[in-house]
Formats: structure tokens, sequence, C-alpha cells
């Protein structure tokens, strides 16, 4: 019998309830783990006295776990700062629990209506940010991240008579490129596509403010292996632990008012703002996050199941450094050295030892992440140096591999969109790797442009996927020890 009791409001003795402040789209580990932590930590040390209610974007996850806890659970950070190891425990009270817009529709447009309403968060990945001609009635809650972010918004003005200080702050979290400047433009899409009016579009350029962010912390989700050992701790059976290094980084490009409704500062958080985000974003996105999806498809097909595992092994770990430092960084603008102090943190905190990152959480949505994350410095390389970056090739072939969903008999864990899975199962439907590539690269859906037409590239993936195929047992590729990459 266990002797950790429920996580709840009354044990816990958590009474306090505080305004709504924060509609989240997104409840994953990483928004838990980051923002909805930030809120909690404005609210002991900042006075803003605001809670979070999420938005279910997806028809599976932790809805009915955070429920069953009334929005508690644990951040569990571990890691080194100034070189010594750290831990902290951190019972986060400021999350009320999840809508789902399908199913609570109701629920879910009477958000619109709270005037304690400020902010809103998301983060749906990258593939979230992204327009459903599917969404065609604005009667019916829309399929899409923006839809539903744009029915919503339209509800408020509607309700407030489109009074100015009822406008809201959006503050989007996904990693793209512009990611607010983006999603303005869905949601205007929208508008006009529903003839919603002259007087809302106005209410939406003119008083709604979309921040461009970059977020940077790892957050490894619920640590499985040693769950209970945190339950020891603190004495509560909680379902959603998350896990995450200490350092953190908010960066938002938005006017001053932003800078008031989120005090990072005074709560001694480290939340940037800036009228220059690309500096953060491209080191970030191509070194960090562009790290992270080159190695994911190349480690599991290698039968690695964490980063610290894949960056300590002698074949991924040195194909890792020497992807990042031969054929992405040269490709930034930033100084060289600059960028290799960088990289060198960043393996620093892939190897944190007190944290366990699955590959398998990483390979959520690969597809849209490697788009955005490693696809720029593929081409910036080819455009800059004349050739191929063979090792981001070898990536991009470890990946179509990857989303055939076996090799050597092992099961591999695809998670993504449908319309992405089945592109590939239609691609590998003749079991021919030359055939897969033409297709997958033909794709312009899944890259934004024919990747076939890239002088070279084809016939190069096409080479590194066959190698994989002839392998019948993939230590046999991988752990050759005359093998030099490529």
């Amino acid at each position: 019998m266990s002797t950790h009791r429920p996580l709840n409001r009354a044990n816990a003795g958590v009474a306090t309830r505080r305004p709504v402040k924060v509609v989240q789209f997104g409840g994953g580990n990483f928004l838990r783990g980051f923002a909805d932590w930030m809120i909690d930590i404005l609210n002991d040390r900042a006075n803003f006295n605001g809670d979070v209610e999420i938005v279910q974007s997806i028809g599976r996850g932790n809805a009915s776990l955070l429920n069953d806890q009334e929005g508690l659970y644990h951040v569990v950070l571990n890691g080194l700062v100034n070189g010594q190891p750290y831990r902290e425990v951190r019972l986060i009270k400021s999350v009320r629990g999840f809508v789902n817009p399908t199913s609570q529709p109701d629920r879910f447009l009477a958000m619109a209506t709270n005037p304690d309403l400020k902010l809103i968060f998301s983060n749906t990945t990258e593939a979230g940010i992204a327009f459903d001609a599917g969404d065609s009635n604005p009667a019916n809650i829309p399929n899409s991240f923006p839809g539903k972010l744009a029915v919503l918004l339209y509800r408020r003005y509607l309700h407030f008579g489109g009074a100015a200080d009822k406008a809201l702050t959006i503050i989007p979290c996904e990693l793209i490129e512009r990611n607010g400047s983006t999603l303005k433009e869905l949601v205007i899409r929208y508008i006009t596509l529903w003839n919603l009016g002259k007087g809302f579009l106005s209410w939406i350029d003119n008083h709604t403010t979309f921040c461009n962010t970059l977020v940077d912390r790892i957050v490894p989700g619920f640590p499985q292996e040693n769950a209970s050992n945190v339950w020891d701790e603190t004495g509560f059976e909680d379902r959603l632990v998350v896990t995450a290094e200490p350092y953190h980084l908010f960066a938002i490009e938005g006017p001053s008012h932003v800078q008031q409704l989120l005090p990072g500062q005074a709560a001694g958080l480290n939340i940037v703002f800036t009228d220059d985000l690309d500096q953060y974003r491209t080191r970030k996105v191509r070194i960090l996050n562009g790290g992270h999806t080159c190695l994911t498809p190349v480690a599991l097909l290698h039968g690695i199941e964490t980063v610290r595992e894949a960056v300590e092994d002698s074949f991924t770990g040195t194909f890792l450094k020497e992807a990042l430092r031969n054929e992405i960084i040269p490709t930034l603008e930033t100084s060289q050295e600059e960028l290799v102090d960088y990289m060198d943190t960043v393996l620093e905190r892939f190897r944190n030892p007190y944290i366990r990152h699955e590959l398998k959480s990483i390979a959520l949505n690969s597809v849209s992440k490697f788009r955005v994350r490693v696809l720029p410095s593929l081409l910036a390389y080819r455009e800059k140096f004349g050739s191929i970056p063979e090792r981001l090739a070898f990536a991009l072939g470890c990946l179509i591999q990857f989303y055939r969903g076996e090799w050597c008999g092992r099961e591999l864990p695809v998670n993504d969109e449908n319309r992405v899975v089945s592109a590939f199962r239609e691609a590998w439907s003749q079991g021919d790797a030359a055939t897969a590539v033409s297709q997958i690269l033909s794709n312009e859906d899944l890259w934004g442009m024919k990747l076939s037409d890239v002088p070279d590239l084809q016939p190069l993936v096409t080479a590194f996927l066959r190698r994989l195929q002839d392998q019948s047992v993939p230590e046999a590729f991988f752990k050759n020890p005359e093998r030099t990459f490529p």
C-alpha cells in the first residue's frame, strides 16, 4: 500500500486561487516546466497575482491527470550552477487545470469573457502555428490553434464591445521565426476568411499585442526512472512531476507594457526584453535545438535512449560535435569564437548527469522540427560552400528511416501528425530507399519546398539510406571502429 498521499489542494494545504490572468494553449512538459513555473515564481516574488488555465491542444496528454490533481504538480530542477550540483523541488500552484475546447466548447468560449485575463501563452510545437483550410465555419470550434485563438479573441471583442483595455498580449513559445508575427498573420487570415468585420480587424491590429519570443530550457519531463524518489521527498504521489535544468532564458520582443506584465527582473528570472531577438534566436535554434534534432534519429537508430548517453557515445557524440562545429556554426554570421563557446555550453547541458532527457520525447513532430531547426543550416551551407553538409544529410537520411517506424526488427517511437506519418508510409510502401527518398524530398508540404531540387542532396541522402538498409544489425554500421564520418 502506498504511503504517498494523493496530490490535491486539500492535502497540500493550498487554498489560494488567484484570478485567471493567463490562458495557455498546450499543457505539455515544456510549458509546465517553463512558463507556468515562472508564473508561480512571479506570484510569490513579484505580486503577479494570477493563475493559468490551460486549453487542451491535443486529444491526448495529461489533462485528466492534471485536473485530478487540481492543477498541482512539482517541478524538479537538477543540474550544475557555477560548476556545483544544484537541486530544487517546487510545488507549482499557479495552474487551475485543463479545458477541452472540443468537449467543453461553452467553457472554452467563456474564457474570453474573463475581465482579469491579460496574457495568452502557447506551445503547440512548430507544427501548431499553421492555417487549416478546413476551419471554414467559426460557429464550430476550429481544429487549428490559430483558428481557436481567433474565435476566442472574437468572443472577447464582442463581449467587451471592442474596449482597448480588454485586448490581450499574446506570447507564443513555438520555435519558429517571428512566431508572434506569424501567429498574428494567421489570425488575420481567419478574420478575413470568416468576414468578422473591420472593427474586429482594427482591434486586433491596433490593440492586441503579438510578441516574438525565444525560449531556452531543457525540460525532459516526467522522471520515469526515479519518480518514487520525488514522491518520497515530497510525500505526494505526483503523476505529473516535471524535471528540468536550472538554466532558463525567456527572450521577448514587444512593447514596454509587456515588461510591466512580466516583471522577471524583480522575481530573479532570466526574462530578457529586447528589440533584436534574432541574435538570441538564430544561435539557440540552430545550435541547441538543431543539435537535438540532428542527434535524435541517429541516436534512436543506434539504440540509444537519452541525450546524455548519445553525447557520451563515441560515434553519436562525435557526430553531433562535428555537425555543430563543422556544418552548422560556419553558416552563422556571429563571431565563430563566441559560437564555439556557446556550443561547448550546450554540450555540457546535454551531458547534465541529473536529468534523463529521453530522445523519444524530442522525436515528437521531428519533421517540422527538422524543417525549422536544421534545414536552414543545410541550405545555408550549400549556398556558402557549394556542397552538401554530409553530417546533416546523414541526419536527414536517418530521419527518413526513422519515420518508416522500424529498423532491424526494432519498433521506433514515431509520433507525428497523421498527414506526416501517412506521407512516409506511402513513400516506403514499395520498400525501396531511392523511391522513399525521392517522394519524401519532393513533398513540399513537409519541407515548404522541393528538397529534390537542391543539387546533390537526393543522391547523397539515398546513398546514406541504402547503407542503413544494408545492415542486418545497427552496430555493424554505427560501431565499426574503422569508420570515420562520413
